[in-house]
């Protein structure tokens, strides 16, 4: 088991909130697949973990086996989630308040809120601290993980139709090279902070003046389909040593 250690100089009452679903339809059992020898949802338990940042971790799932393999990996599960809010259609977000307004339903025992989504494994307990830190120096109502596109510049964009016509999404942007073009920027669902008070009222993280804070591709990394795990086995094979010693814990 793993348990979490408040740093010495946290001054702020945080938690973490790993929302888990067990209704996943590309990938059946996904949040309790294997990745590089771990249940997918051990990897993100075990970094909320070992940041030291948080007083409660607490997944909020609709299934019993994935309750129980959370528990395992020292994460509290201290109920089952609604299946109103188990469906294809709720927002995420919408799951986080939700299991913020069950574990403090009077506002007092939490100042600050993360969300850690267990289909981005990659993030480590580095990463969720440096996110804290950069959530407390803009004092921003919230703040979600951003990646920067890469090698496929987003602004040549194509629509296809099914004649396999081509229309540019961003005509004024096609002639321009890509380097006189801004960056752009995709959500991830890494590391999601908020104020608990602002997640309270607003219901979720898209709230105006919300800021990005960027994570490395490789470590911002969402799994949706088969060839995203095959990726991330990919990627986590340099650090299997230190992740299959935390089995043992």
């Amino acid at each position: 088991m793993l348990h979490c250690t408040l740093a010495a100089n946290m001054t702020e009452k945080a938690i973490a909130i790993i929302p888990a679903r067990g209704g996943s339809k590309r990938i059946p059992n996904k949040n309790i697949r294997p990745l590089a020898g771990l249940p997918l949802i051990a990897h993100t338990i075990i970094a909320a973990a070992e940041c030291g940042l948080f007083s409660r971790i607490v997944v909020s799932t609709d299934s019993e086996e994935i309750a129980t393999v959370a528990r395992h990996y020292g994460a509290e599960v201290p109920y089952l989630r609604d299946s109103a809010l188990a469906d294809d259609f709720t927002p995420v977000s919408a799951v986080t308040a939700d299991a913020l307004m069950h574990l403090d339903p009077t506002g007092e025992s939490f100042t600050s809120v993360a969300q850690l989504m267990a289909n981005c494994p990659l993030r480590t307990a580095a990463d969720v601290i440096d996110s804290f830190r950069q959530f407390q120096a803009t004092d921003c109502e919230s703040q979600i993980s951003v990646v920067l596109y890469g090698w496929q510049n987003p602004w040549w964009a194509m629509l296809r139709n099914e004649r396999q016509q081509l229309e540019p999404l961003f005509k004024g942007q096609m002639a321009a090279r890509s380097q006189d073009l801004p960056q752009l920027f995709c959500p991830t669902g890494a590391i999601w902070w908020a104020k608990a008070a602002t997640l309270r009222r607003a219901k979720t993280f898209h709230v105006d003046g919300r800021t990005g804070w960027e994570i490395p591709w490789q470590r911002g990394i969402d799994i949706d389909t088969l060839d995203d795990f095959a990726l991330a086995e990919v990627l986590l094979k340099p650090s299997l040593g230190p992740l299959e010693a935390k089995k043992g814990s």
